[in-house]
């Protein structure tokens, strides 16, 4: 495949109004100075409220989701359907042509993880469930939708060779898709904007990391919950080639992609 400016990758609390409008405008920018993008998204959030208004309550360990076949259900609803249709015409809202795609549609190959120990989860081997590790991606699909001038937008579900689905975590997907496709960046857009060593503090910004830097803050937990995950898959895909990655707030997509370390956090080797 021709080399990828940078997948971008969105959390569930940028695909909510009117953040979500913000984000597809700063997205339809970089298309609009020629970027060639991916975006990958999530969304925890919804699908956590969805699960407690139909009675399930969420299990999650390190910022990660156990997925039963009931949550799976709700993932497929939320996250390969609302919100996959809602970004898809925010972006073309915004001036992008856009292709919505869920990954358990032969795009996200995957394998069941096994039970495994996590940040988070005091060295003890965790059962996920119904949640995948990648085994890799229909490049050949992506390159036919670049060919034609669109822009893939992926929801993050993978399938299993025999066509079970399986869920799998936004940053998981974005990070080994960008090494994947050889993106010069992975640029990772949430609502706080960047790494903070306190989360509700803007003043407390770490505009640089090193992979030891960002590796020390999941050990000593000055980060927690989801950023633990988007933190460690940001050190692997730098590890995998990828040159750079950013961790911005919604309108800053197109300035960290025009001038890397202008905004949000930079991580670096």
């Amino acid at each position: 495949m021709a080399v990828v400016d940078a997948v971008v990758k969105l959390g569930g609390d940028v695909l909510l109004a009117p953040v979500l409008t913000v984000a597809a405008a700063s997205i339809a920018r970089a298309r609009a100075a020629g970027r060639r993008l991916v975006v990958v998204h999530g969304g925890g959030p919804q699908t956590t409220e969805m699960a407690r208004r139909l009675g399930i309550e969420p299990r999650l360990v390190g910022g990660r989701r156990i997925t039963d076949p009931a949550t799976l259900e709700v993932l497929k609803m939320v996250v390969a359907g609302q919100l996959n249709v809602d970004l898809v015409a925010a972006l073309r809202a915004a001036g992008a042509s856009v292709v919505g795609l869920s990954g358990s549609g032969g795009l996200v190959h995957a394998h069941r993880r096994p039970p495994r120990a996590v940040s988070g989860s005091d060295g003890v081997a965790v059962d996920f469930g119904l949640v995948g590790d990648v085994d890799g991606f229909d490049l050949a699909l992506l390159e036919l939708l670049h060919g034609a001038g669109h822009l893939p937008v992926v929801a993050c579900l993978g399938a299993g060779p025999d066509g079970q689905v399986l869920n799998i975590n936004a940053d998981v997907v974005a990070s080994q898709l960008a090494a994947a496709v050889g993106a010069g960046a992975l640029v990772a857009c949430t609502a706080v904007g960047g790494v903070r060593r306190d989360k509700d503090d803007p003043a407390t910004l770490l505009p640089r990391l090193t992979v030891a830097e960002a590796r020390e803050a999941i050990r000593s937990g000055a980060v927690a919950g989801g950023m633990i995950p988007k933190l460690e898959e940001a050190c692997a895909s730098l590890a995998a080639g990828v040159g750079a990655v950013h961790i911005v707030a919604p309108a800053e997509i197109d300035a960290a992609l025009a001038a890397p370390g202008s905004v949000g956090t930079l991580l670096l080797p």
